[in-house]
């Protein structure tokens, strides 16, 4: 938006000329690089721009994406990027930081949006769901939200939880998330009053069948106020966290 505007002003004051611009906004609202059509305006529709969805893209494709969106000054977010991609993509683009617990690459080109006043709460049950929760986390934080974590607070050890109950009340927003049974979601639901997204994850023994069962047992939870995303969802969780968050905050002021 800002380098569209840019590029206008250019042209009112006759820096730039006519077939620049047009040159400019054929790539509106979006670029097609053949495997991939780059939706430029994705910001301008939804408040956050087109997010890259890193698995089963090669590392070369992945840098032509992020090359189509850091013309327009793009901040990027891309998910689910092995190790081994990463250090490819990050030899092409060296400004990108990568988590490689969250398996995710940023780079950062504008301000982001002051952060929202209110918090989004990451909790999860055990140490093998912290992948998925920082996953949630790192996308709720680039979206511009304050959030905090709660790691390895799950049933199994109910005091665990207990023990942060005060801390859990101040939250606008909770991502609990959980695999085995997963039934951390509706123990943190009937405790706190706002919304509770709850995260299935692929953790645990066979019955478990890859998160089918935790995402089972959220679906069926008694506790009201919680909505269930997919198995291993944590981009998912982050981004709905960020989006409740965020109008949650409008409406107060």
């Amino acid at each position: 938006m800002q380098k569209l505007e840019r590029y206008l002003e250019d042209y009112k004051q006759g820096r730039k000329e006519l077939s620049e611009v047009l040159a400019y906004l054929k790539k509106l609202p979006y670029e097609d690089l053949s495997y991939a059509r780059v939706d430029h305006h994705r910001r301008l529709r939804r408040g956050f721009p087109e997010v890259i969805y890193g698995e089963g893209k090669s590392a070369e494709q992945i840098v032509g994406i992020i090359r189509a969106m850091q013309a327009f000054g793009t901040n990027i977010l891309i998910t689910r990027v092995d190790a081994e991609k990463a250090e490819s993509v990050l030899a092409e683009i060296g400004e990108m930081t990568y988590n490689p617990t969250a398996r995710i690459m940023t780079i950062e080109q504008s301000p982001r949006d002051s952060l929202s006043e209110g918090t989004v709460h990451v909790l999860c049950a055990g140490s093998s769901d912290v992948q998925v929760a920082e996953e949630a986390a790192i996308t709720a934080e680039f979206m511009g939200n304050r959030v905090r974590r709660f790691f390895d607070v799950g049933v199994a050890g109910l005091h665990r939880l207990l023990d942060i109950m005060d801390e859990l009340q101040k939250a606008t927003v909770y991502i609990v998330v959980a695999g085995m049974e997963g039934a951390l979601p509706s123990v943190v639901a009937g405790l706190v009053e706002r919304p509770v997204i709850a995260v299935p994850t692929s953790v645990g023994y066979g019955a478990s069948f890859g998160g089918v069962a935790a995402l089972l047992g959220m679906l069926n939870t008694c506790s009201p106020g919680i909505a269930v995303v997919n198995i291993d969802n944590g981009f998912g969780a982050g981004y709905m966290a960020g989006l409740i968050n965020q109008r949650f905050n409008a409406k107060d002021r």
